[in-house]
């Protein structure tokens, strides 16, 4: 296997694991905004969880994107878009928004009707930050519409899996692993590192979520599917990349119909990859 690509990988995924994991442990001691009262939420068995994975994973995988080595000027440029649009704006929606419009479609209803939302505001942004990081990083000024469309599709992705330990943080990884391989097969450092940040930074904090302690919120899932929509369009051809989007329009459509938690506990695959490390579902007692 190529050295120089895993070399790359290697120093991208290391990084975004140190730095995510430094960034956990200060920010469980002194909160990046307000206290830890601010970022306490109750998670699907009504039990308390803070959402301080999220901004841990930004402070990681920005701090891993701003350092690795090997990195052109204006990847890293755009990556820094990415993670910081994703983060930043799902932030301001984990602790100001509101919950009455829910959904791509619900959010755009609103805003039809002259209501701008909290979830607006960041499906905008996102796509804004997203027109960016494509602008620095497209072959072309035909790929910038579609690495947009890619950038800021995948960020909302990832955030729709965020229902339940670990699930987003496995979807990401495993979302990743065939750009990291695609990566290191061409010996393209660029790509190898580009992927291995938000992987490495998110392998890391996936103890966190498993244990449910702790969850990405929107700040950390938008800011992941934003690194990986970047990756992908750095790594993949045109074909490849209208290919990724397309699942990824096709997903979050399906999204407003069906529910992907009911889906996946259907499939015995999906639901034994879902539940792996997760502690047990509690059954209801008999008789009831």
């Amino acid at each position: 296997m190529a050295r120089r690509a895993c070399l790359g990988a290697l120093a991208g995924a290391v990084l975004g694991a140190v730095a995510a994991r430094a960034a956990y442990a200060a920010f469980t001691r002194r909160p990046p905004v307000g206290d830890a009262e601010t970022w306490a939420r109750t998670n699907h068995r009504g039990e308390p969880i803070t959402l301080l994975e999220g901004p841990a994973f930004v402070a990681g995988a920005g701090v891993a994107a701003a350092a690795v080595p090997g990195l052109p000027g204006r990847v890293r440029v755009a990556a820094l878009l990415a993670v910081a649009g994703g983060g930043g704006l799902g932030a301001y929606d984990d602790l100001y928004g509101a919950t009455s419009s829910k959904g791509f479609k619900g959010h755009l209803s609103a805003l039809a009707k002259g209501e701008i939302t909290s979830g607006a505001v960041k499906l905008l942004g996102i796509g804004a930050t997203g027109l960016a990081a494509a602008a620095v990083t497209s072959r072309s000024v035909l790929d910038v519409p579609v690495d947009a469309a890619l950038i800021a599709g995948s960020a909302n992705l990832a955030n729709l899996f965020d229902l339940r330990p670990g699930r987003a943080v496995k979807v990401g990884l495993i979302a990743g692993a065939p750009l990291l391989a695609a990566g290191l097969r061409r010996d393209d450092s660029v790509s190898a590192a580009l992927a291995a940040v938000p992987m490495g930074a998110a392998a890391a904090l996936l103890p966190e979520d498993l244990g449910e302690r702790a969850m990405l919120g929107d700040a950390g899932a938008n800011a992941l599917g934003a690194l990986l929509g970047l990756a992908a369009s750095v790594t993949l051809g045109r074909p490849g990349r209208l290919a990724v989007l397309g699942a990824v329009v096709a997903l979050t459509a399906a999204s407003e119909k069906i529910s992907f938690t009911k889906v996946i506990a259907g499939n015995p695959v999906l639901n034994r990859i879902d539940m792996l490390g997760r502690r047990p579902v509690e059954q209801p007692p008999a008789g009831r």
